[in-house]
């Protein structure tokens, strides 16, 4: 009967221990941080998607602003060749370089932006202002994503390290942090200043 209490006690206790250290918070929050990864992603992916709709639509209106379609194709092209695996997510050098890509390719937006108030043909294509308007809102998808990726990051790297967490990361799962995205340009918290 003893023998018995003992052992009841030891299965009780031994669930609760891996209950409270983590085991299934873990890889739970591993998971979200990867999803959030995805968002960000896509959220790129739509932003590429409808930059070609937009080069064309300013085509028309400013085939002498050559320099400025061929800036904005060729950093699409770069920023779409770069691509992360959930596995590199944890390389702050990888996450650095991909963000690098896209902001060198936000950088070329802007004059593409700006052409509108150089061709005043432009405010009134109906094409270029709904393109223009959906750029600007994925714009805006992509900061979000990129701040729901970094809030699960910190959730995750904040798990991996406290206790009694941090002995199912290592015994367990043998976790490491992740990267979280940051700005990739220097004066980043500046806007930058563009004129024809």
């Amino acid at each position: 009967m003893n023998n018995n209490a003992a052992r009841a006690f030891l299965i009780t206790s031994l669930a609760l221990g891996l209950s409270a250290c983590g085991v299934n918070t873990i890889p739970t929050k591993e998971e979200a941080v990867k999803a959030k990864w995805g968002d960000v992603e896509n959220q790129y992916q739509r932003r590429a998607d409808l930059i070609p709709n937009l080069v064309a639509s300013v085509k028309g209106a400013a085939a002498q602003e050559q320099g400025t379609l061929v800036a904005v194709t060729e950093a699409r092209a770069a920023a779409s060749k770069i691509s992360l695996t959930t596995e590199q997510l944890r390389d702050p050098a990888a996450v650095e370089a991909y963000g690098a890509a896209q902001a060198r390719l936000t950088a070329t937006l802007i004059p593409l932006r700006q052409l509108q108030e150089a061709y005043p043909e432009l405010k009134t294509n109906e094409n270029f202002l709904q393109f223009q308007s959906q750029l600007e809102g994925t714009e805006n998808r992509i900061t979000v994503a990129r701040r729901d990726y970094n809030e699960a990051v910190q959730a995750y790297n904040t798990e991996i390290r406290t206790f009694p967490s941090l002995i199912a990361a290592k015994v367990i799962y043998g976790s490491q942090p992740v990267a979280p995205f940051k700005a990739t340009t220097a004066n980043a918290e500046t806007a930058p200043k563009v004129g024809f």
